[in-house]
């Protein structure tokens, strides 16, 4: 039985982030061949083209953020485009951009399982926590708080992206590979109770162990929803990211990754996201 067609949705900002570039993933993600790659599996392809927004302002914080306004004005924008492929049958693949654009597509996804009456998991592979707040952060850059927005803590524009509620709670999250975590994010991580194997996990356990665990007890209709920040590969196969980190998983431990989450045949929404070409070697 042939799965859902996948809907390539271009979000093309670096709003969120720190450094800029990431606004170029999306182009990049279709030079290199991606929907032929795809294609060539057997996946039904759509391309939605790239989604519009705000430009970057480049401006310091205000109140702890920076960028809100752009960053919500893009997060709606993915939410609405998101929702609807999902409300179609579709599977959408989110090419960020920035990883702040999350908010927007899991929201998306949130509100649309609550609408279907599916639970949710969200798998969220990357090197850093993404729990920071305004409190927290050294920098104001919202790619560092989505994960925390989607479980509640964040501006209430954003929080309520997917209705009265947050979007997610911290059971619903699994978040894997990270290695660097800022002191103040790392004890709001534990307090908030949020499912954690980081690289020394990884390390111990071997990255099959640590990927059952994260697939472990899924209802047979739950829509799994992947995260991925390719930041969480070590920049000795992906130097192409705008914070990158060394210690991280290498091609094969990445392929056994996604090979037990297709596996599951639940993989219902994707983002692939912080691509940037800027500080990328030979494509």
């Amino acid at each position: 039985m042939a799965g859902p067609r996948v809907t390539l949705i271009g979000a093309p900002t670096d709003v969120g982030a720190g450094a800029r570039g990431a606004g170029m993933g999306p182009e990049a993600l279709r030079v290199a061949g991606l929907a032929q790659r795809l294609g060539a599996l057997g996946v039904e392809i759509a391309d939605a083209g790239n989604l519009t927004g705000p430009p970057n302002p480049w401006q310091p914080p205000v109140r702890g953020y920076r960028h809100l306004a752009q960053v919500q004005a893009w997060c709606r924008a993915v939410r609405e485009a998101v929702g609807g492929t999902l409300a179609r049958g579709g599977l959408p693949l989110l090419l960020g951009g920035d990883h702040s654009l999350a908010v927007g597509s899991v929201s998306a996804v949130a509100r649309h399982c609550r609408v279907v009456g599916r639970r949710l998991r969200v798998l969220w592979l990357d090197a850093h926590a993404d729990f920071n707040t305004p409190e927290l952060t050294p920098s104001g850059n919202l790619h560092g708080m989505p994960l925390a927005i989607l479980c509640g803590l964040g501006p209430a524009s954003l929080v309520r992206l997917a209705g009265r509620e947050p979007a997610l709670t911290a059971a619903q999250v699994r978040l894997i590979g990270v290695r660097s975590v800022d002191e103040g994010e790392k004890r709001l991580v534990l307090d908030a109770g949020l499912p954690v194997r980081d690289m020394r996990a990884i390390d111990e356990e071997g990255m099959r162990a640590v990927m059952a665990w994260a697939l472990s007890d899924l209802a047979p209709d739950e829509h799994l929803h992947l995260s991925f920040d390719l930041d969480l590969l070590d920049p000795a196969i992906a130097p192409g990211v705008g914070t990158p980190v060394r210690g991280g998983p290498g091609y094969r431990e990445a392929q056994l990754c996604m090979e037990m989450i297709a596996d599951t045949g639940r993989l219902g929404s994707l983002d692939l996201v912080e691509l940037n070409p800027a500080q990328d070697e030979r494509n």
